[in-house]
């Protein structure tokens, strides 16, 4: 910041040219206006290094370098150009950028396709919307302003003296009509019955006696017949500024057009009453700035309402999953003056079960649609041999992050109850159950017996014993 005269630079991320323009006429003032040797050396000792450099207002309208804030032509001493530039590369190149801490030729310029993403270069001007108490053009300057007085005016603000045409004006009387439209605001003084005698908007001016040589005579006065041209309104979302040197929309008069935050201009940003009676150049238009189009995330759904046109400025889309899938991330997001959406994409995500693990003594199998353990999945049970199922034998993630059904089981396989022979003795040992799959049984008879069969008897996975019991 010099002064009352600001600047600022885009710091967290890159625009094209028309998106810098309109962040900056939305925070600041414009794009910087480049006016002197002294503002590039500050820029380029203030301004951090960006490998994609800064823009600056300056764009070719009708093959002319224009500065966009005052639509003046850049002129041949102003240019700052770099070494073989401007090339014009592809026929495209029709954007402004500034060198920035370049090692070679910083703080020059080279032009550039305005789709490129930069940062953008801003200022906050310190000439005040009426400057120069509204008879001088105000100059910027690096902390400070000054005012190029009009004719007749001075002070620093040109609030001292008096116009040219003032004490003239005081002196004139009534006398023949002369119709205003020359390049120099003054056509001949017409005969009685000329077509220039039509009056609109007749206000006492010196006539000048050659009108050729710009001359003003003080000898004598007549009053002038000025050409009016049609009341000109603001476009639909902008705004108009009116300058008018001798009545209100008539020859000479001047309208620059803008537009409000969030629409961009197209067309001419300033017309003339000309000495037709015309306005020069075609009505502008504000149109909102545009968004990239914005789809449904992946699983859900996008519901957008547009206020001017599809998904510019100010439109707004909400966002929603479907069933068994949760939001992640903005739920609705709005197109910004800048082009921008406000948040970040949001993201349909499948809703999580519980890790499920085999049973005991079984296995489990499942399969994911979306992503481990999430909506969709199933998995699948069974059990080891000699173990049998029980309960539900596939289960299914649901849309409320529950399984359906309930946790199986895998219950071993059992044998008959065995017992001790008559005259004999039973031991047995079990590994999951009484007399159930792999269970051992081995047999004895007391003294005085014989023992007829199988010594030891175990329970199979078929759900029988491997031999007949013993007898004693």
């Amino acid at each position: 910041q010099a002064g009352a005269w600001m600047y600022s630079y885009s710091e967290q991320k890159d625009y094209t040219w028309e998106q810098a323009r309109n962040y900056c006429q939305t925070y600041f003032t414009d794009l910087v206006a480049i006016q002197n040797k002294k503002e590039i050396e500050y820029l380029n000792e203030w301004l951090p290094f960006h490998p994609r450099y800064y823009w600056i207002g300056i764009r070719k309208l009708n093959s002319t370098w224009t500065w966009v804030g005052t639509r003046k032509a850049l002129t041949k001493e102003a240019e700052n150009w770099a070494e073989k530039e401007p090339n014009n590369k592809r026929s495209n190149q029709d954007c402004v950028e500034i060198y920035i801490k370049r090692q070679r030729e910083p703080g020059k310029w080279n032009d550039e396709p305005c789709s490129k993403r930069k940062r953008a270069l801003c200022y906050e001007a310190s000439c005040q919307p009426l400057p120069c108490s509204q008879r001088g053009e105000c100059m910027e300057t690096i902390g400070n302003y000054s005012c190029e007085c009009r004719p007749g005016f001075h002070g620093r603000d040109c609030e001292n003296g008096e116009g040219p045409t003032q004490p003239l004006r005081e002196r004139c009387s009534r006398g023949t009509p002369a119709l205003l439209g020359s390049p120099l605001g003054l056509d001949r003084r017409p005969r009685e019955g000329d077509a220039g005698s039509r009056r609109k908007g007749v206000s006492w001016q010196p006539w000048a006696a050659d009108s050729t040589e710009g001359l003003w005579s003080d000898e004598t006065c007549s009053p002038i017949a000025v050409v009016a041209c049609p009341v000109l309104s603001a476009p639909d979302w902008g705004e108009l500024s009116c300058a008018h040197l001798h009545g209100n929309f008539s020859f000479g008069s001047t309208c620059t057009f803008s537009c409000h935050t969030g629409f961009v201009l197209t067309g001419t940003t300033s017309r003339e009453c000309t000495a037709t009676g015309d306005w020069s150049g075609e009505p502008p238009r504000c149109e909102a700035t545009r968004c990239p189009t914005l789809v449904a995330p992946a699983m859900g759904y996008a519901a957008c309402s547009h206020l001017h046109s599809n998904f510019s400025f100010g439109s707004t889309c909400t966002f929603s999953c479907h069933t068994g899938f949760v939001l992640t991330g903005t739920t609705s997001r709005e197109c910004t003056a800048t082009g921008d959406w406000s948040g970040e994409p949001p993201q349909c995500e499948a809703i999580k079960c519980p890790t499920l693990v085999a049973p005991a003594m079984g296995y489990v199998a499942c399969s994911h649609l979306h992503s481990n353990f999430s909506f969709g999945s199933t998995c699948t049970f069974s059990c080891h041999t000699g173990f049998v199922l029980t309960g539900t034998m596939s289960r299914e993630c649901t849309a409320t992050g529950d399984w359906s059904g309930e946790p199986p089981q895998c219950e071993a396989i059992s044998c008959p109850v065995l017992d001790a022979p008559s005259s004999g003795h039973m031991s047995c040992s079990h590994f999951h159950g009484n007399f159930t799959y792999n269970s051992t049984c081995a047999f004895s008879c007391e003294a005085g017996f014989l023992r007829m069969g199988a010594e030891a008897l175990r329970c199979a996975a078929t759900g029988n014993w491997s031999r007949r019991p013993p007898v004693c």
